[in-house]
């Protein structure tokens, strides 16, 4: 039993620097905005795939539909972060004016992410049958009141 125990700590020993000589180059990057945006569109696709069949050609045209909304998300994102950096900058120098126009900016902005997210999710629509369209329907019913999804349903 001591000798066990001691094979085990010598073992512990001469491999500890071995596991800690590791360098910053040998682990993974970090996920950048591109890859983040394309595992969010694979995630997606693989989500309706499983709850709605997607064929392949479906899976195609759906990949390319959220691809194309992803692109243009980042575009926006940029403005979006522009212009509440403004706001941001409005209301340090107490200006009125210029907090407004960043307010509407954002606003403004706002409503065409509200608008590109529905037309992607029309055009997604469109691609499915109308089978497919039923359960989708219901999906997203379920989603709106309390059933699969994140955080508690809504209250009365």
């Amino acid at each position: 039993m001591k000798k066990t125990a001691t094979a085990l700590v010598l073992a512990c020993m001469f491999a500890a620097p071995a596991l800690f000589s590791q360098t910053a180059a040998s682990t993974p990057a970090g996920p950048n905005e591109a890859n983040r945006g394309a595992d969010m569109v694979q995630h997606r696709v693989s989500y309706l795939t499983t709850v709605l069949s997607l064929s392949t050609a479906q899976q195609t045209q759906v990949t390319s539909i959220l691809t194309t909304e992803e692109s243009n998300r980042s575009t926006a994102h940029a403005s979006m972060k522009t212009a509440h950096t403004s706001l941001h900058s409005a209301i340090q120098s107490n200006d009125a004016a210029a907090m407004e126009q960043a307010a509407n900016a954002i606003g403004t902005l706002t409503a065409q992410e509200t608008l590109a997210h529905a037309k992607t999710e029309a055009a997604i629509y469109q691609v499915l049958t109308p089978e497919q369209q039923t359960k989708m329907t219901q999906l997203q019913s379920e989603e709106h009141h309390g059933g699969p999804g994140f955080g508690p349903p809504p209250g009365p």
